[in-house]
């Protein structure tokens, strides 16, 4: 077996020793921190990587990357990776959207989704703060119980799935649209309009592809209530934040909870418009991309794509 391998890791490994583990007796394995800058630099060297969301492998980054046999990225999200430039260079390429097995067991990024939904409408964060500060602002934060609301899932998926038994664990109707045939208990399966125009609160559960970019755009929000809420664990440029900002700004939607910004890679973060405002006004909760940070999800993810990047170096000399 050849164990001359060159590994590189920029995913964020700490604490989770399986992962070089799983490299044992195959190479040598150099951790980099996740910036692309860095990476670019020595990407040339490595045999396989297994990367970080942060690091996006682009024409420029594949070009770099001569002897690259193996890409490994541990999320089910690849929006991160050009993956037509990678297939052109024969690098063979890795996610865990298709390993049920594996990612069935990870609600997190659902149960977020719910954790922004109650901060929107609650005011979980201000109310914390007035209490701290001595304000015991009790009827100044007032928001909607959610048993007997509508919630829209826009992506009936795995963590549409998922959402979808939370919701009705809180006795809410649940509705949801796809462009697949699917279906899941106690969801009512309705059109694009009716899902808009129904839904007290939307979230979305969506991949980010040409098709869906922008699909919460101006007219999308334009069909929604004023009063509903709108969470999106999946990724920022499904909603035109333009059109987004200004919904908010002119309350016509009540509120919007984020994980996630279109620029959240971006070295001035602070200066992203919808950062600004959020920053003033309380109807915008913005989390820096936590959704599937649990030690569950994390660690688990990283050491299956570790192996799987292993058992792909190891078939490469058979």
């Amino acid at each position: 077996m050849n164990n001359g391998y060159k590994i590189l890791i920029t995913a964020k490994v700490d604490g989770c020793p399986e992962v070089f583990e799983a490299f044992e007796g195959i190479g040598t394995v150099e951790t980099l921190p996740g910036d692309p800058e860095i990476v670019a630099e020595r990407i040339g060297e490595f045999d396989a990587c297994l990367t970080a969301l942060t690091v996006p492998f682009d024409q420029e980054m594949v070009s770099r990357a001569e002897r690259l046999k193996v890409l490994g990225t541990p999320s089910t999200g690849t929006d991160h990776l050009d993956l037509g430039a990678i297939s052109d260079a024969g690098i063979t390429c890795f996610d865990i959207s298709k390993e049920m097995d594996l990612i069935r067991s990870f609600t997190a990024t659902s149960e977020l989704a719910f954790s922004l939904l109650l901060n929107v409408n609650r005011g979980v964060i201000p109310a914390a703060q007035a209490a701290l500060s001595g304000d015991w602002a009790r009827e100044r934060f007032t928001g909607f119980q959610l048993s007997g609301k509508t919630l829209g899932i826009l992506g009936l998926g795995r963590l549409g799935t998922i959402s979808a038994r939370i919701a009705q664990g809180f006795g809410m109707r649940v509705i949801a649209n796809d462009v697949l045939d699917v279906s899941a208990p106690g969801v009512e399966m309705v059109d694009f309009e009716t899902l808009l125009s129904e839904a007290d609160v939307l979230t979305l559960h969506l991949h980010l592809r040409p098709e869906t970019k922008g699909i919460i755009g101006r007219d999308a929000l334009a069909r929604m209530k004023s009063n509903a809420i709108i969470i999106n664990t999946s990724r920022g440029a499904l909603i035109d934040e333009a059109a987004l900002l200004d919904a908010l700004t002119e309350k016509r939607i009540a509120g919007a909870g984020l994980d996630l910004i279109d620029g959240e890679w971006l070295d001035d973060v602070s200066a992203h418009p919808l950062i600004r405002y959020a920053n003033k006004n309380d109807n915008l909760v913005i989390t820096p991309h936590i959704g599937g940070n649990t030690y569950e999800s994390i660690y688990d993810a990283r050491i299956f794509m570790a192996r799987k990047i292993a058992d792909h170096l190891r078939n490469l000399d058979e």
